[in-house]
């Protein structure tokens, strides 16, 4: 479990490292589970790297533990929000009816994304 968590950690850290050489305007975690995902599809092609944190699913049991606490990584920014909650006070309409706006234009391009998929994949069952 422990190396588990290390390799994912590790993967972070190349990530960040990398970003942050490059000037890549990307979060680094991002890179990094991209860089996790690159080497858990190699494991599953190439049998031969399946050592270590990558035999028997313990990266797989790893993440399912992190996420099973997932709920305790909310904390920092919960703090974070009480620390600014002048500006939030100050700012707090304007911010609200930005998260409105957002969420409704999610949902409109999501059920506009869902009815063109929807379309495409009639055309396809119907032609011969």
């Amino acid at each position: 479990m422990i190396a588990s968590l290390s390799l994912i950690l590790i993967c972070q850290l190349i990530g960040e490292i990398f970003v942050r050489g490059i000037g890549l305007p990307l979060p680094g975690p991002v890179i990094g589970l991209l860089l996790l995902l690159a080497i858990l599809l190699m494991r599953d092609r190439f049998n031969v790297l399946a050592r270590g944190p990558l035999r028997d699913s313990g990266v797989e049991n790893a993440s399912k533990g992190m996420l099973a606490h997932l709920s305790l990584l909310f904390v920092p920014a919960g703090v974070g929000v009480i620390q600014q909650i002048d500006l939030l006070a100050q700012h707090g309409l304007a911010i609200f009816l930005v998260l409105i706006g957002s969420v409704l234009v999610t949902l409109v391009v999501t059920a506009g994304a869902f009815l063109v998929a929807s379309r495409i994949v009639a055309r396809r069952r119907s032609a011969p």
